[in-house]
């Protein structure tokens, strides 16, 4: 056996590693990634839109000894608490021994996905079609959206405040919906256009039926038949749309890829990739020193602006709550707090190397991805983390062995994107970025490792506990 030059034992020493982490992983925890895997894709099949995640999360919750969070009660070190907000955004608390002016420990993910919504007024007919219009939410490549098997989920909520609830096109004998695309041999003129510009938004246009009523005396009874079977099956009439919350996404469940099954395919995965992890994080968790709080919320894709989104002060008051509760000051809890933004990095793809800048992307296999800053172009839109608070994370990670890599959003002037942590941030609490890299992230499909989801899971059970 040869003996090591010097030159080698310095890299060792001094270098990044750039090798395949898995090669030398022990096979009893790849086997612990595919077992957590088996739980995530259930929950990834059953909250497909942040409505639903909230409720799975909730019964979830509930099984594991949540409870309501009560003004006025008095909480000790161990009970585990959930302040929902308006069933879209929620939050976990596990209540720590030291008081909260200590700070709290924030995982925080969302649980809102790029998706079709249903315009207020979607159902017209167009030569005996009947078709719903549609706004994307969020940023898709609209045409990818074309020819795809689609499920209808949501709410209806009526004037007398009932909320009926929507799901079409999951079960195998439930019928599905598409946006139709044109055939090659007509597409000569869509050719011409940019890619970007293939598929137009006016033209994410859903089939939803072709039947029409049986009476010949009256116009649009293609549409007027679907509205009676909307009618008989859940009471509803077109007014009912103006006060609906409903969106078409793609149809499929979760599935393994590959030969090896060490990756999954699903939608949705940005984000519920990072917030399924937190949710089993924060589960998982005992008595632990600080207050843990895993956060899931709402219109990241959009901004996260609105009353659900974390541009709001929904997670201040969670913080602000628990501190009353203890007789502590909210504003100190707040500052002394940290947080971990938990969200999604772009892996590299062979096939697309150019827009990344090899040494400073994520990769498939390599870990949980750490990202000091996200942003686009100049650092625009983003929080960038203090060398220190990145070099506590860096040495809780190293401490634990938890497999992590680093990683930015492409090339600096090939694009870039936002996260939450910059909101967390304007309230002064110390945040860091640490997701999972994705494959053809914010597609109808998108592919993760089940190694990195497994790490993403005890990087923050290690925050957290």
């Amino acid at each position: 056996m040869c003996e090591k030059s010097e030159a080698a034992i310095l890299k060792e020493k001094l270098f990044i590693s750039r090798k395949n982490p898995l090669i030398n992983e022990a096979q009893s925890t790849i086997d612990e990634a595919f077992e957590f895997s088996k739980g995530y894709k259930e929950f990834l099949d059953k909250a497909k839109t942040e409505r639903e995640a909230v409720n799975v999360a909730l019964a979830l919750a509930e099984e594991n000894g949540f409870v309501p969070f009560e003004n006025g009660k008095e909480y000790k070190a161990g009970d585990k608490v959930y302040f929902n907000n308006r069933g879209k955004a929620v939050a976990f608390a596990v209540i720590g021994k030291e008081k909260a002016e200590k700070g709290v420990n924030i995982t925080a993910a969302h649980i809102d996905s790029p998706r079709l919504d249903l315009k207020p007024n979607p159902l017209y007919e167009e030569m005996d079609l009947a078709l719903f219009k549609t706004h994307y939410y969020g940023g898709i490549k609209k045409y990818q959206w074309t020819a795809v098997p689609m499920a209808l989920h949501g709410v209806f909520v009526k004037k007398n405040g009932s909320v009926i609830n929507v799901s079409i096109g999951e079960k195998d004998d439930e019928p599905k919906f598409m946006v139709n695309d044109l055939l090659p041999h007509l597409a000569q003129e869509q050719s011409k256009r940019t890619l970007s510009d293939g598929i137009r938004g006016e033209e994410l246009n859903v089939l939803v039926g072709s039947l029409p009523f049986k009476d010949d005396k009256e116009s649009n009874l293609v549409k007027l038949n679907i509205l009676n079977i909307l009618f008989e099956k859940y009471g509803v009439t077109e007014h009912d749309f103006l006060s609906a919350e409903l969106c078409c996404v793609p149809a499929s469940k979760a599935f393994d890829i590959g030969f090896d099954r060490s990756m999954i395919g699903a939608y949705g995965q940005d984000d519920k990739v990072c917030a399924y992890p937190a949710l089993m994080a924060v589960f998982d968790i005992l008595v632990p020193s600080k207050t843990a709080i895993a956060v899931l919320a709402d219109k990241e894709e959009i901004g996260s602006d609105g009353n659900t989104g974390l541009n709001s002060d929904f997670l201040k008051y969670v913080i602000s709550d628990i501190a009353k509760m203890q007789g502590c000051d909210e504003t100190i809890a707040i500052r002394n707090s940290r947080c971990l933004s938990a969200d999604v990095n772009a892996a590299t793809d062979p096939t697309f190397p150019e827009v990344m800048e090899k040494n400073n992307a994520s990769y498939i296999n390599r870990g949980v991805c750490v990202t000091k800053y996200t942003g686009a172009r100049g650092k625009s839109s983003t929080s960038d983390a203090n060398a220190e608070y990145v070099a506590e994370i860096r040495a809780m990670l190293d401490g634990a062995g938890i497999v992590w890599q680093t990683g930015e959003l492409g090339k600096v002037d090939a694009g870039g994107g936002g996260t939450v942590a910059m909101y967390i941030a304007n309230l002064g609490i110390e945040v860091l970025d640490l997701g999972v890299p994705v494959l053809s992230m914010h597609a109808p499909v998108e592919v993760t490792s089940k190694f990195d989801v497994y790490m993403c899971y005890k990087a923050m059970y290690e925050f957290c506990k």
